[in-house]
């Protein structure tokens, strides 16, 4: 609980007090420490300030600065200490219960992307967040909770960024989040192979005057490299403790912890506050600034003066815009105004570009006391494979053959595993239909969940190596070349390089994707990224496409399905180019992207990250798949036909009696009577389930929706099918498993298999042409239509939904013209 939300006349005790360093000392001073005893006296008549009464005298708060100190009830702490004496004999018994006891330290991480950020978080917290050598892979902040030491951690990985100055999505977030949530401790993560860049960071969380702690992550490749750095000369300058880390292997995690657990409770020798020096121009700015700003008590309670008035002085956006919206912005501006133009009159450059010359002066000076380079080029092995894979000439066709490599690998390598859980599932349909009864319960099981839910869980084996090799892409830092490949042409789309990123790491999932184009500064090339990205095929029409072309292009399957692929982002590519001339007209943003060095993931990360996305597909089979499979399933089986199912059930009488009369006058093989019967059998019920459908709910409605699909060769079964797949892709397929039974006239030598009933029942490639061509262009599921709505409104979710249903119909129609007048 909060100390703003504590009622007029009743007492509390304080537990934490938050808030950047000159404030939280300031409430300190003032009395508010943990273990005292707080009540709220009364409020002003606007509610605010709140007058508390503490260490025997009142003092005011405004809400704003009551909300930085947390507290619990005096109940609740009475009963934890077990006393109900004086306050004072209170006090005493609450110091000595939390004097060397469990305490809850809130923990942020902030650094660059590619320092290796999330990989410290998941093996310090346990966490399996996804871990990528480029840009944008943390897209939102990821918490955990738990012990070390007798401490309980709060820690939060907030997104990869370059600095905290408001420039992107992810810089405001970030700043924010310190601003609003005060963190006792921030680990500033840093990339010990690229330290100058990497501290920049580092000093604006200086001038924020936050306690923290720099955590050197991969410090085995300085030591590798043959530089060295005395990182604790370093910490004892800046005023912010160094720790060398090793996140991907736990090196220095836990001495990381400790030191942070000193800052913490204020034992860290290291930690002072101190001020970089920006020169006498913007000294004098920020003094006046910060003069005016010290009685504006609701502006700088979240942050310090001293950053607040150097923010308006560099005209950061975000924070011009908090002061002009308060009361004292008539008195403030003009003074802001009036410095900005004596600097860059001064410099003849602007505020910010000062400061930043400035910073890194700081850091090119603390370098070279510290840090000693080697002699050898740390970047050799980077710089050479660069020259092959992003070669003008020989990079798109790598890429290519990567791509290739990919399909070429799930369709191959997938098919054993595929046909060993095939093989499972039909076992444990023919185990179920050997030993229950006939009824609808023994149809649901076969015909419902196991037919259902086992025609998607077959390929379960080929979603699995298809993550494998996007993930060793992503943690390799080869993703960040193809968007660097890719950036000339996506630039003729009016597109940014970065743009490149989420359409990838589509072929995986569109969710993440969608979400991933945070890391696009231009709102403009947000919304147009997120308006394509539905035509890279995401890993749940893979099962679609893998059955059909299975079926009807076994012998190309690995060139089909990558030019599969191709026509999404063939497609992807001419509509970013529609749209861009239409709805968007905004100037680019400069193509700016790192390339990191190249890095070998290890095992554990890479499977860990591959069977993450394994687990999600598994949980669909119980979630969504299995109750789109039921519902299909109840709908082609009600109404029940009673003259239907007593027709059957006597031709299925007939069957029976005619075997048991010829096994028993002795005549023929037993085996084959036996097997002879349970053929018929089947074919009987087969035709019984067919002729259900055919008076089904589900037969009623797809029998209304039949115009829409048969100008596309489409029968109602596949319009159905179709339909279901706009909540998830997968059920495409279960949807097709549950409605494609077996008819009469199957050969004897025909497999059960879904691919040959569909055979049956007139598919042809032709028709799967056309099939796999709606599947890849129509509405996203509805999980990703949520995420577009989340990330730049709904009106543009059924916008996408419209607009690709449509363009796949309209598509599909012109195809299938085509192809009649060809085969």
């Amino acid at each position: 609980m909060l100390l703003s939300e504590l009622k007029t006349g009743d007492s509390a005790v304080i537990t934490k007090v938050k808030g950047y360093g000159a404030f939280r000392k300031r409430l300190n001073e003032m009395g508010f420490v943990r273990g005292k005893v707080v009540k709220a006296v009364k409020n002003a008549p606007l509610n605010d300030p709140i007058e508390y009464a503490i260490m025997g005298y009142e003092i005011s708060l405004r809400r704003q600065e009551a909300a930085f100190i947390e507290i619990v009830s005096l109940e609740e702490a009475s009963n934890i200490v077990g006393i109900s004496g004086s306050a004072r004999d209170a006090e005493e018994a609450f110091a000595k219960h939390w004097e060397g006891r469990d305490k809850h330290i809130h923990v942020a991480f902030v650094g660059n992307p590619n320092a290796g950020k999330t990989t410290l978080f998941n093996y310090m917290s346990g966490s399996q967040e996804h871990v990528g050598n480029y840009g944008g892979v943390t897209i939102d902040a990821k918490s955990a909770t738990f012990r070390f030491d007798g401490y309980e951690f709060n820690v939060v990985d907030l997104p990869g960024t370059y600095s905290i100055s408001a420039y992107s999505n992810e810089e405001k977030y970030v700043r924010e989040y310190i601003m609003n949530n005060a963190p006792d401790v921030v680990i500033n993560v840093v990339d010990s192979s690229n330290l100058e860049r990497n501290l920049y960071l580092s000093t604006q969380l200086i001038d924020m005057d936050v306690k923290g702690v720099i955590a050197l992550n991969m410090y085995d490749e300085l030591e590798r490299s043959g530089a060295t750095f005395d990182y604790q000369k370093m910490g004892k300058m800046i005023g912010m403790p160094m720790v060398p880390t090793v996140g991907s292997k736990g090196k220095g995690v836990k001495e990381l912890l400790r030191e942070v657990i000193e800052v913490y409770e204020g034992k860290s020798e290291v930690v002072r506050h101190i001020h970089i020096n920006y020169g006498k121009e913007i000294e004098d700015g920020i003094v006046a600034i910060r003069t005016e700003l010290k009685e504006e008590k609701e502006l700088i309670c979240n942050m310090s003066p001293r950053f607040l008035s150097l923010m308006l002085l560099e005209g950061d956006r975000e924070i011009t815009d908090f002061v002009q919206r308060s009361k004292s912005a008539e008195k403030i501006m003009p003074l802001v105004k009036e410095n900005i133009c004596r600097v860059e009159a001064t410099f003849s450059e602007s505020v910010e570009a000062v400061v930043t010359d400035t910073k890194y002066g700081f850091i090119s000076g603390a370098l070279k006391e510290t840090y000693k380079e080697s002699l050898v080029n740390r970047r050799r092995k980077t710089e050479y494979i660069d020259a092959i894979v992003t070669h003008k000439l020989f990079g798109f066709p790598i890429f290519l053959l990567f791509l290739f490599t990919t399909f070429f690998a799930t369709f191959s390598l997938g098919s054993y595993p595929m046909e060993w859980i095939e093989a499972g599932v039909g076992a444990l349909s023919e185990l179920v239909d050997a030993h229950m009864t006939a009824g609808p319960l023994k149809d649901l099981l076969i015909d419902g969940i196991i037919g259902g839910v086992g025609s998607v869980i077959v390929f379960l084996p080929n979603i699995l190596i298809l993550f494998l090799f996007i993930s060793f892409m992503e943690d390799t830092g080869y993703m960040a070349r193809a968007a660097f490949i890719m950036d000339k042409l996506m630039h003729k789309l009016g597109l940014h390089g970065k743009s490149f990123i989420p359409m990838i790491m589509g072929f995986g999932c569109n969710v993440p994707a969608i979400m991933s184009t945070r890391m696009l500064e231009n709102r403009s090339d947000r919304i147009l990224t997120i308006l394509i990205n539905p035509f890279m095929s995401c890993s749940a029409r893979l099962p679609v496409y893998i059955l059909l072309v299975g079926a009807f292009f076994s012998e190309y399957a690995a060139l089909v399905l990558f030019g599969i692929y191709l026509v999404g982002i063939l497609a992807a590519i001419v509509m970013a180019k529609l749209f861009k001339r239409v709805l968007f007209h905004k100037q680019e943003v400069p193509f700016v992207m790192e390339l990191p060095p190249y890095r070998m993931p290890t095992f554990r990360t890479t499977i860990r990250h591959m069977w993450s996305k394994g687990e999600q597909y598994l949980k669909k089979m119980g979630g969504i798949i299995m109750f789109a499979s039921i519902l299909i399933w109840a709908l082609g089986y009600f109404p029940v036909d009673k003259e239907l199912e007593a027709k059957y059930t006597a031709r299925k009488a007939e069957v029976t009696t005619a075997y048991e009369a010829t096994i028993a006058s002795g005549i023929g093989n037993t085996e084959v009577l036996k097997t002879e019967q349970e053929a018929k059998l089947e074919s009987l019920h087969r035709q019984e389930v067919s002729e259900r459908q055919e008076n089904s709910y589900i037969s009623r409605l797809g029998r209304v929706m039949e115009p829409v699909w048969s100008p596309l060769g489409l029968d109602w079964k596949a319009g159905v099918s179709l339909l279901t797949g706009v909540a998830a892709k997968e059920v495409v397929v279960s949807t097709m498993a549950v409605l494609y039974q077996g008819e009469e006239g199957m050969e004897e030598d025909d497999t059960s298999t879904l691919q040959a009933r569909l055979k049956e029942h007139g598919f042809t490639p032709v028709v799967a042409i056309i099939f796999i061509v709606f599947v890849l262009l129509y509405s996203p599921c509805f999980a990703a239509l949520i995420a577009i709505g989340k990330e730049i409104g709904m009106k543009w979710a059924f916008f996408v939904m419209g607009y690709t249903t449509v363009l796949a119909w309209v598509v599909c129609f012109v195809l299938k013209q085509i192809l009649d007048l060809i085969v």
